[in-house]
């Protein structure tokens, strides 16, 4: 059995799956989505439900917070 590759996700892409316009490819896409949104920063740009959801699926676990990275120097 080969492990199939997980497709990359583009803001367009991963508002597609989150909303519903857009069919997961696989099981856990939804949540990685969401997760995608929330570690580039993009979700705290979009409209209001987009940070009200991303905040309560970290306030609840579902999702993390994501991993700043402190810069050398």
């Amino acid at each position: 059995m080969t492990k199939q590759k997980k497709p990359k996700f583009t803001l367009l892409r991963a508002c597609m799956i989150v909303e519903g316009e857009e069919e997961p490819s696989y099981p856990e896409e939804y949540l990685d989505a969401w997760q995608w949104l929330i570690d580039s920063g993009q979700v705290w740009k979009l409209q209001g439900w987009y940070g009200r959801t991303a905040a309560m699926l970290i306030s609840d676990g579902t999702c993390t917070t994501p991993i700043i990275k402190e810069q050398e120097g």
